[in-house]
């Protein structure tokens, strides 16, 4: 009997310990509470910023967890999850409220997991990028006929067709010859988006992001780009066709790593529709211009997926805890998933970091560039590779690397000033809502070693 009582006793502390502290709809003012209360609770780990403000003036909020947050520290990769891009789709935004509490939670209570996590990545959680949308859905409520209501943004823009249409760019590039990444934004870019997407465009050009994800409702599915058809162009109609990226290969493998870690997603039978593994391309499924996780794709170095998350758009909230127990582990794995591939610093001969050297990948038609102090990230499935660093004014590098299924292998490029050139490199100290940038990594035998001594193979 004693023994019975025993596991009893533990299993009411497990819960303890991981259950969230309410399952229920958060209107706006409630879920800036919940964000400062979190923050209340782990001030040492976590930042509240804001990237900006919706039509009607709402703060578009974020939370930030970093064992030094407001600093992006060398070499520890960036991640965020955004969620209420439509403001009907509400289960994402619940769900990165919950998430919020629970890695605060578990940080406290040195769940090693999830204090490594912390520790290793800087994570950031936009709860709701559309709060007028969601305050439209949400006075209407989950017992209505208006399936779209709130949708839109105050001015009735689907956002999720409001970035610059960067794909037929890379279309033409692709088969005339152009940029494979960081494509450029027309001049009147600024006036042709909303001020939500406005504000995540410079959120995003103003942090070296690596992964993402986009939490949507109305299906339950891990969909990859592209998002755009090829067919797109040539039709007026909108044809479906399987449009996969260079990264075809890894971004199914991040996708199917949330579907089977999702409660029922890679079960495929969801909705009353059928996708195998729990999977699918974006194009495959339906053709979207505009697209959000296209533009992080071809305008940045982050690879962004779209999660579908629910058939009801607008969950009761009786099925919001079988949601989060459903999403958690998923949730979790994914942020896990930026530390894989490579990554490494881009110096100079003198040893100063560059900033927006090229890292080119042999049979990869899509690049990344370091970011502002030099470090770099290229998520990669494992295998062996041919990897060069390019930067203007300087002879290209190039190494083979071997990179494994766990951790990420550590490269750094000494690139050497080539002989006509004087001008020195390219070396910035910016700031934005991405915080203080620390040159030097935090003190670590490992990242020291790492920069005192390039590696050109696996770690």
């Amino acid at each position: 009997m004693s023994d019975l009582l025993s596991v009893l006793l533990n299993l009411l502390l497990l819960f303890k310990l991981v259950a969230p502290v309410t399952f229920r709809h958060h209107r706006y003012d409630d879920l800036v509470r919940t964000l400062y209360k979190v923050h209340n609770q782990c001030p040492h780990i976590t930042r509240i910023y804001s990237i900006g403000r919706s039509v009607s003036g709402r703060h578009l909020y974020v939370l930030e967890f970093s064992d030094h947050p407001g600093t992006h520290e060398l070499l520890e990769p960036e991640v965020k999850y955004v969620g209420n891009m439509h403001g009907n789709e509400v289960l994402g935004r619940e769900l990165l409220l919950q998430l919020s509490e629970f890695l605060c939670e578990e940080f406290r209570n040195r769940n090693q997991r999830i204090v490594q996590l912390i520790q290793d990545t800087r994570i950031h959680i936009l709860p709701s990028m559309n709060p007028d949308g969601y305050e439209v859905a949400a006075a209407q409520g989950p017992n209505t006929s208006g399936y779209v209501t709130g949708r839109n943004n105050a001015n009735g823009v689907d956002l999720n067709r409001n970035f610059p249409d960067l794909n037929t760019y890379f279309y033409y590039n692709e088969k005339y010859g152009g940029p494979n990444h960081h494509l450029p934004l027309p001049d009147n870019w600024k006036s042709q988006v909303e001020p939500e997407t406005r504000a995540v465009i410079h959120w995003v050009r103003s942090i070296n992001f690596v992964l993402s994800a986009n939490l949507h409702g109305g299906a339950v599915v891990a969909n990859y780009p592209y998002d755009k058809s090829l067919e797109h162009r040539f039709r007026s109609s909108y044809r479906t066709s399987n449009t996969p990226t260079p990264d075809d290969k890894l971004f199914q493998k991040l996708a199917k790593v949330y579907s089977y870690a999702h409660g029922w997603m890679h079960q495929g039978w969801n909705c009353g529709d059928y996708f195998p593994d729990g999977i699918t391309n974006g194009a495959s499924w339906y053709s979207l211009s505009k697209g959000m996780q296209d533009f992080n794709y071809l305008h940045t170095n982050c690879f962004e997926i779209t999660l579908e998350l629910s058939c009801n758009k607008f969950p009761h909230q009786e099925e919001l805890e079988r949601e989060w127990l459903g999403n958690r582990e998923a949730l979790i794995q994914f942020l896990e998933q930026v530390h894989q591939g490579i990554k490494g610093v881009v110096l100079d001969d003198n040893s100063n970091n560059l900033a927006g050297a090229v890292i080119s990948v042999k049979g990869i038609n899509h690049d990344v560039t370091s970011g502002e102090h030099g470090d770099y990230f290229r998520l990669l499935l494992p295998g062996t590779y041919t990897v060069t660093a390019t930067a203007p004014g300087f002879d290209p590098e190039t190494v083979i690397v071997v990179v494994g299924p766990a951790e990420p292998t550590l490269v750094n490029f000494h690139l050497k000033r080539t002989a006509s050139q004087v001008t020195p490199g390219k070396r910035t100290s910016g700031r934005g809502q991405g915080g203080r940038v620390k040159v030097q990594p935090r003190t670590s035998r490992k990242k020291d070693a790492i920069l005192r001594q390039p590696h050109r193979g696996p770690a």
